[in-house]
């Protein structure tokens, strides 16, 4: 099993931690990973993206050109990585805010209301994990217990308390995430 993904979104998003998330995890899961970050001189509102790989053998190069799976947060996001899914491939997209909805027919699309449904529910700081709850759900590559060691080992043991609020949102994104149709 390989699986290479790209995640992007704007600066503030948790694009880049839900990518460290879903390494440590696979860490913990006995995976060979890759974790590249890719973002601008901006620390808010700025694009950023992660590339992880995560394989049963050695990864022999983590540059990627084209992607098993594309989580966008935003449009940018969207009209960048769209088109790099590989055929029979997943996009996974939130829906908030874009003026053009994803189009290709020959991948599985999609759609979580992650930043709605975080804003409604007073819980913006988890809305990646809601996001990668909705990846589990279509993928599961990891088990969600690793994925929350890999959380556990990711954040600082101050904020521990915070993981049964990760765990919740991972959950409802599993509940959250539904079919797009073209």
């Amino acid at each position: 099993m390989t699986e290479e993904i790209i995640i992007a979104g704007f600066g503030g998003q948790g694009v880049l931690s839900m990518g460290k998330i879903l390494a440590y995890s696979g860490l913990v899961q006995g995976k060979e990973v890759s974790w590249i970050p890719s973002y601008g001189p901006e620390q808010r509102g700025g694009t950023s993206n992660v590339t992880v790989i995560l394989s049963d053998d050695r990864i022999s190069s983590p540059v990627l050109n084209t992607y098993d799976t594309a989580i966008t947060l935003n449009q940018p996001s969207l009209d960048r990585f769209e088109s790099l899914v590989k055929p029979g491939g997943t996009l996974i997209f939130d829906g908030n805010g874009l003026s053009r909805m994803p189009s290709r027919k020959d991948i599985n699309i999609y759609q979580i209301n992650a930043t709605e449904y975080s804003i409604s529910h007073n819980a913006t700081k988890t809305m990646n994990m809601l996001i990668l709850g909705g990846l589990l759900k279509v993928k599961p590559i990891i088990e969600v217990d690793n994925v929350l060691s890999g959380l556990k080992k990711m954040l600082p043991e101050r904020h521990h308390h915070l993981l049964p609020m990760n765990e919740q949102a991972i959950k409802a994104g599993m509940k959250l995430i539904q079919v797009f149709t073209v």
